[in-house]
């Protein structure tokens, strides 16, 4: 039997949700130049970067906000379905950027992907310091 599993995250960020939107959606590739110690690569293997298409499922301008498919990997073996959403929304003086894993597990056996939530709340936190707007 499946278990569905939902997980969220947040980081309050002093960027503009438009910084982060730009950089995950169309610059992934900066992140390797902002946080080598985070990201080792980010090679674009086939189709248009930012595109909507099989791993970004769809994406909203307005709310910074996009879903990602995964679609292989550690992840689409792990788990039976594995969907990332990110989105930016104002929170008081500044910014809160909020990551949403949705999820199905197979079995008991495979466990929540709280240590991959970890590290993308630290890398938002990161390129958040990071000293350059992309």
């Amino acid at each position: 039997m499946a278990l569905s599993g939902k997980l969220i995250g947040y980081v309050e960020i002093s960027k503009t949700g438009d910084v982060f939107h730009d950089l995950f959606r169309h610059s992934p590739h900066k992140m390797v130049a902002a946080t080598p110690d985070k990201v080792h690569d980010c090679e674009l293997h086939e189709g248009e970067r930012g595109a909507v298409g099989s791993v970004i499922e769809s994406v909203n301008e307005e709310n910074h906000r996009i879903v990602f498919k995964v679609i292989g990997g550690e992840l689409g073996e792990l788990y039976k379905s594995f969907t990332i959403i990110f989105h930016v929304e104002p929170k008081g003086d500044g910014q809160e950027f909020t990551w949403t894993f949705e999820f199905e597990k197979p079995d008991t056996s495979v466990p929540y992907p709280t240590s991959l939530m970890d590290y993308l709340c630290n890398l938002v936190k990161d390129l958040d310091a990071h000293n350059t707007d992309h």
